[in-house]
């Protein structure tokens, strides 16, 4: 199974000898890349004692000693050692084991700011521009409306600890901003910069966004809260909507919030149009009366402990009433008629029995009985307890506080109760009777999740941080005051109200036992009017400082232009006032009051600032750790296990919150994230990412550098080898096609090429030729580096590469080079010779090599293959690398459908049914699904046609070390060898093994071959022949001298067997996608390298696409878990 071959001879002038091609896959007629003639280093010094007399080591074995060396695998014979047959290895299966293997664009804009005219805003100092903003969105709705709620339920003792680790988390929290606030000038955008510039504007973005989205929607919490205090407290007439019937009263208050809603955020949006000193002379007057308002607390509290004031809770046994059913303001069952003196102590105990005839039913009574007669049949529960009345606020100097100690968790639908007072009958609660009932199940879990929007205002002052004088300063000192403030208050409070206020109040969110009050309100001094007043007065404070804060936020990320879409959010008035980020604001602050609802808004604005808070910390501690060299913070007092305490509360509470919000809350700034990551603008800020990035490479390729890695872990870190032609353009791009489905984006890829020249003179043209390989890369969609190296002499150049490509443990193990078109007809013979040296060093270094043939034949990445086989020729064992490479292939879509055949070649004295077995068994355990064939080949007499080609590549070699031939002399001599090769071709096709191979032989081909068994006697009288008998070419006489050379035998027997695999291999896989094949090593001695580059071309001729695999010495694959 061969065809003829044609020969060119070319001659040979060392100073016509071009240094021009820089990788071995050349496609050209020019060949591969260039090398000199300089005899390896390696074979010199192996040389010196004896020379040797033959190209290749084993010379000495003539055709008596073909039992030693199989001639069917005489290609393989030196290396027998180190890569055993494949019988010999499946010989050994049940044994076999595996033994471990080893910030420019910022400069720009501040060179740009300088050249703009100033512009006017406000310059505000610590007390004005961050004390105040803080303490007015801390001191928000939950203070007053939610955090006596939170005491009674949760027990003075639980509700002190969900404080404090609240105000940990803000404090911690404040640590982190402090200390990178000050490490350089924070310009307007606060939060955001300091994340951005510390994390990259992936982070930055990410969490800025989330962060406007949480202040936003903290400003319809406000105003929504603010709402609440109007309809509910202070002017309940003023709605709209009134219900028909009370079932119709929950949608009725949810229509009035958002008409009141609207109306408040058009108002405060106006104002803060105008301009923001307006929001800071405003803000004055508000704090001022949330001042008043707290300060009226602590004074009730302490005039309680002389005079408590008067607010009884009637009870009914131990369940509290609403008083909103008792219209006649009578807690009794019965009243005196005509009316009798109340007792003096204020308290009555009526007996459910046996009363005075003079006595008359109450609105109580109405409500639990079934009419107001005294016989009327009422409640059970009704009956059997009396009604009594309490006092709310029982005074500092009670000893309630021992009774609120304890937490009093109940489900929705309970009556609120007394916990120290038990009912003489407590049946089954209906809820059509006026108790006090629970609205929702509480928790701790819960509880946390609702008061820590009342922390959540520490980013108001840092948010403003372009409108302060001094903002390193301001920054730190106003932000911390503001939460130590704040944290004393809360903490006070607790005990305060757990202390003066009756725990059954407490527990009452909305004040019905008490005639509809504001809780808060009732232990204030002089009036709960100052509580009302005050709160409504602190949350729409805190509203128009969110809807200052949020539009700055906004405009400082659309100017990034990190987020294309946002940049038009960047514009303003001329004095820098963002007025379409206020638009945005506004709009995106409607859709948080037409929810409506206080309980739900407040969960989704925690998640943002927890996550935001986060970040913080999480940069504070990157940038300690890493000891960023411009990491010098003005504020010393943060350390590192801070900020990660920090880090770590606020993702606890993020999930102890609630864990489903959290969950939305990371997924929206994950998808903000990749949007930044492949669409947003690139941008270099020097952020601790960025350092963290370099820490970690640093530390795995130290890790990396320990030990080789392990057989399991092993994959193919390629170095791809391309040759680039005059313009620069990349002569083979299919190889990098190659190595994308192989590698499938997984693992190292480094694209290499060699620029031949000085590399002072070829600087530019380096550049150039990476720009390109870089374009090429992110076309074939390959993730890697680049390398180009210039050299004087490519091969020289491609030994540089292979040797110093890659850092550490993350070191190409794999090379990939093409293979040599055309490079018996090129007029310099260095390309294949380039070639012939890059297999010697990658065998040396230990490295795989992969060296794809036709390479343009391959598929692209577009075209899938719809069926066919994967063929593997396993002749020798070298690692497992030809069973890997399938299996990586068909990870990849061109090759997912291709089904993968494995043949293996069996001898005389092998028994080939066992390594059949053998093979399969083999292939289970590697967990590979293939087809399996073993192929016998039987010793054969070497065919006059091997005998005939050996002897022409000879002559080839001869004619072109020792002749130098004109032009027209070479195509003389090129039209001499083809002849003669034809004429060989039609007089000794075959041998004695043809019709061992083929199943059923033509027999008018038999007829027409002529049967030649080579034995030494034909051998002598075909020299004798070709002596004597002139030539039917004109030649010269030193030619025709060389045609009596007499061929080696150990090149005999080498093409004896490529021709013979070849047969076999075109015969089974003719109709194969792709031939995998062992790759034979090269000839230890340079004279024999273009006898080496024949047998390749004898081995894969007839094969469509053939991979030549060599393995590096070491295992890749392995049955083992």
């Amino acid at each position: 199974m061969a065809a003829s071959v044609r020969f060119t001879v070319t001659p040979i002038k060392t100073e016509d000898l071009p240094d021009t091609s820089p990788d071995p896959s050349s496609r050209s007629s020019a060949g591969g890349v260039t090398t000199s003639d300089t005899p390896d280093r390696t074979h010199a010094e192996h040389s010196e004692g004896a020379k040797l007399s033959n190209v290749y080591i084993n010379n000495s074995h003539a055709i008596d000693d073909d039992d030693f060396y199989d001639k069917n695998l005489a290609l393989f014979e030196e290396e027998m050692d180190t890569r055993p047959k494949v019988s010999s290895l499946l010989s050994r299966l049940a044994n076999y084991t595996n033994l471990t293997q080893g910030a420019r664009e910022h400069e720009e804009a501040e060179s740009i700011g300088e050249k703009r005219k100033p512009r006017k805003s406000p310059q505000m100092g610590t007390f004005m521009g961050v004390y105040l903003p803080c303490l007015q969105n801390i001191f928000g709705v939950i203070l007053f409306l939610r955090l006596t709620w939170v005491v009674g339920t949760a027990g003075v003792l639980q509700a002190l600890c969900i404080v404090f680790i609240c105000c940990c988390c803000t404090l911690l929290t404040a640590i982190s901003m402090s200390a990178i606030a000050t490490n350089g000038v924070v310009p307007a955008g606060g939060a955001y910069f300091m994340i951005s510039r510390s994390l990259g504007p992936e982070f930055g973005g990410a969490v800025g966004s989330c962060f406007y989205l949480g202040t936003t929607f903290a400003g319809s919490m406000y105003i929504l809260g603010a709402i609440e205090i109007l309809l509910m407290y202070i002017a309940p007439g003023a709605a709209i909507f009134t219900p028909e019937n009370p079932d119709d009263e929950a949608a009725a208050m949810l229509n009035n919030m958002r008409v009141y809603g609207s109306i408040f955020l058009l108002l405060m949006s106006l104002l803060v149009f105008v301009g923001v000193k307006y929001v800071n002379k405003l803000a004055s007057v508000f704090l001022a009366c949330v001042i008043v308002s707290i300060l009226s607390i602590y004074t009730g509290a302490l005039v309680s402990a002389f005079s408590p004031p008067a607010f009884p809770v009637c009870m009914l046994g131990n369940r509290s009433l609403s008083q909103h059913v008792l219209k006649d303001g009578q807690c009794r069952k019965l009243m005196p008629d005509p009316p009798a003196q109340e007792s003096a102590n204020g308290s009555e105990s009526l007996s459910g029995t046996g009363a005075p005839a003079l006595e008359k039913s109450t609105d109580l009574w109405r409500h639990f009985c079934n009419g107001s007669e005294i016989s009327a049949v009422c409640d059970e529960y009704f009956q059997h307890n009396n009604v009594t009345t309490v006092r709310g606020i029982p005074g500092l100097a009670s000893g309630v506080i021992t009774e609120n100690l304890w937490s009093s968790y109940s489900a929705k639908g309970d009556v609120l109760e007394r916990g120290s007072h038990r009912s003489a009958h407590s049946p089954a609660v209906s809820n059509q009777y006026s108790y006090v009932f629970a609205d929702i199940t509480t928790s701790f879990t819960l509880l946390v999740g609702i008061f820590f929007p009342s922390v959540t205002g520490i980013m108001a002052g840092s948010n403003r941080s372009g409108d302060l004088k001094d903002a390193q300063r301001s920054i730190p000192i106003g932000t911390i005051l503001a939460i130590l403030t704040t944290s004393l208050v809360y903490l006070s409070c607790v005990l305060l109200f757990g202390s003066c206020v009756e725990g059954v109040v407490l527990r009452d969110k909305f004040g019905d036992s008490v005639k509809g009050n504001l809780v808060v309100g009732t232990l204030s001094w002089p009036s709960p009017w100052v509580i009302v007043i005050g709160s409504f007065f602190s949350t729409c404070g805190a509203g128009l400082q969110s809807l200052t804060g949020a539009p700055r936020l906004l405009q400082a990320i659309a100017k990034d232009n990190i987020i294309p879409f946002l940049r038009v959010f960047g514009h303003g008035k001329a004095n820098g006032e963002p007025t379409w980020a206020l638009l945005l604001t506004a709009v995106l602050a409607e859709l948080g009051i037409l929810i409506a609802s206080l309980d739900l808004v407040a969960p989704i604005l925690s998640m943002f600032f927890l996550m935001c808070y986060l970040f913080v910390n999480l940069a504070c501690a990157l940038q300690t750790l890493l000891r960023t060299p411009n990491w010098r913070p003005r504020f010393s007092y943060y350390h590192w296990a801070l900020s990660f305490l920090g880090m770590v509360i606020c993702l606890a509470l993020m999930f102890i919150s609630s864990w489903y919000y959290a969950i939305v809350a990371m997924v929206i700034a994950g998808m903000i994230y990749k949007y930044i990551e492949y669409h947003g603008a690139e941008k270099e800020w020097g952020d601790g990412i960025r350092g963290l990035s370099l820490s970690a490479a640093r530390f795995a390729l130290l890790r990396l550098e320990e030990g080789p890695p392990h057989t399991k872990n092993w994959r193919p870190q390629l170095l791809v080898l391309l040759k680039l032609d005059e313009d620069a353009h990349v002569k083979s791009p299919r190889l990098l096609t190659f190595a994308s489905q192989l590698k499938a984006g997984k693992g190292l890829t480094i694209v290499g090429t060699v620029i031949p020249g000085n590399f002072l003179q070829t600087y530019g043209e380096a550049l150039a030729a990476e720009q390109t390989l870089k374009h090429l890369m992110e076309k074939e969609r390959v993730k890697g580096f680049v390398q180009c190296i210039v050299a004087q002499k490519p091969r020289e150049g491609i030994s540089h590469m292979i040797q110093s490509s890659g850092l550490g443990g993350m070191r190409h193990n794999t090379v990939v080079m093409g293979w040599p078109l055309a490079w018996r007809q090129s007029e310099d013979p260095q390309s294949w010779k380039t070639f012939i040296n890059t297999v010697r060093i990658t065998t040396s270094a230990h490295l795989a090599l992969l060296v794809p043939k036709n390479i343009s034949l391959f598929p692209s990445n577009s075209e899938p293959c719809t069926e066919g086989y994967i063929d593997v020729w396993w002749i020798v064992h070298d690692g497992g690398m030809l069973m890997l490479l399938p299996f990586l292939l068909r990870q990849h879509k061109v090759w997912r459908k291709c089904s993968m055949r494995i043949f293996t070649v069996a001898q005389m004295e092998d028994n080939s049914i066992q390594m059949k077995k053998d093979l399969a068994t083999f292939l289970y355990h590697l967990r590979i699904d293939a087809y399996v064939e073993v192929v016998e080949m039987h010793d054969s007499d070497i065919s006059a046609y091997t005998y005939e080609r050996t002897l022409m590549m000879e002559q080839r070699s001869q004619m072109l070390r020792q002749m130098r031939l004109s032009k027209s002399d070479r195509e003389r001599e090129a039209q001499l060898v083809k002849d003669r090769n034809s004429m060989l071709r039609l007089t000794s096709i075959g041998s004695d093994d043809d019709e061992d191979t083929d199943a059923a032989p033509d027999k008018s081909a038999d007829h027409r071959r002529i049967h030649m068994t080579w034995t030494k006697d034909r051998a002598l009288q075909l020299l004798h022949t070709q002596t004597n008998t002139p030539s039917g070419c004109s030649t010269p006489e030193g030619f025709r001298d060389m045609l009596n050379i007499r061929p080696d035998q150990s090149n005999v027997r080498r093409m004896h067997t490529a021709v013979k695999l070849n047969e076999v291999i075109v015969n089974k896989s003719h109709d194969a996608r792709l031939v995998l094949l062992n790759m034979p090593g090269p000839p230890r001695n340079t004279d024999g390298d273009e006898n080496y580059m024949e047998f390749l071309e004898v081995l894969t001729e007839g094969l469509e696409r053939v991979l030549l695999v060599r393995g590096g010495g070491s295992e890749v694959i392995t049955i083992y878990s």
